[in-house]
């Protein structure tokens, strides 16, 4: 069976073309993303949210962070996943998704299990 990628990320993005060369020199087909071009699907983020929690998506390090004034506050996890969705580069990234497998930010070692027989 052939495994197929999902890459969700910037083209500027170092981390999001170190998966995309991570996948390409396996020979991995991947469908790419481009959170540049638009915003990842509501369904999707939740899905990322449920694997591994709203915070770990968080770009906390990232400079829309710092000017979105959203450090401090109490906001609940669905409006963390509404602004997400309307801010795409408060996201880490890449988001990667094999099948019901995610990862958030650069993990070839869990990209290396998702290849493995």
């Amino acid at each position: 069976m052939a495994v197929e990628v999902r890459i969700m990320g910037f083209k500027n993005c170092s981390e999001t073309r170190r998966a995309q060369r991570f996948f390409a020199e396996r020979r991995v087909k991947v469908h790419f993303i481009d959170l540049g071009a638009g915003s990842l699907q509501p369904g999707e983020l939740r899905h990322f949210a449920q694997r591994l929690g709203v915070n770990e998506l968080i770009d906390r390090g990232g400079a829309e962070f710092g000017r979105s004034g959203l450090a401090g506050r109490g906001l609940t996890e669905e409006r963390w996943l509404a602004e997400l969705a309307a801010r795409p580069r408060l996201l880490r990234t890449p988001l990667c998704r094999c099948g019901a497998a995610v990862t958030v930010g650069a993990a070839p070692a869990s990209w290396a299990d998702w290849l493995a027989p």
